[in-house]
């Protein structure tokens, strides 16, 4: 069995923002984007890749999600534990020099970790947790 990653999802609260920040701080372009206002559905990947997309959501959009279930997304990502990504890179200082000078949160610097990897972890605009590893 051969199965890919095609797509992940990562939540929004504002396009805007989040756009501006894969877009101009990762370098990644925009493939499409459906919706308007704060209901807008945009998938991000990486220049190179057009088989791997992040597709960034309104949050609780799903009809089937209760008032109860909203509020509790939204409040998880005002703490910026809803959601979160590793990407990779051959060039962590390089990526973490263009990603601070972004003025996004720096949540860690680039770190030598004790499991072997080295890599730094920001916020995105919406509070999703954004770690980027040096590629080996």
């Amino acid at each position: 069995m051969d199965i890919t990653i095609h797509t992940t999802a990562l939540p929004h609260d504002d396009p805007d923002a989040s756009v501006a920040f894969f877009r101009d701080a990762l370098g990644f372009e925009v493939r499409s984007d459906v919706g308007s206002g704060t209901m807008r559905w945009i998938t991000v990947g990486p220049v190179g890749q057009p088989g791997v997309s992040i597709l960034l959501a309104p949050p609780a959009a799903d009809p089937g999600i209760t008032d109860d279930e909203r509020r509790t997304i939204v409040e998880m990502m005002a703490k910026g534990t809803y959601g979160w990504i590793l990407l990779s890179t051959d060039d962590l200082d390089t990526a973490f020099a263009n990603v601070e000078a972004s003025g996004a949160e720096v949540v860690q610097e680039p770190t030598d970790q004790p499991y072997g990897s080295r890599d730094c972890a920001f916020r995105d605009p919406a509070g999703n947790l954004i770690r980027i590893q040096q590629a080996k």
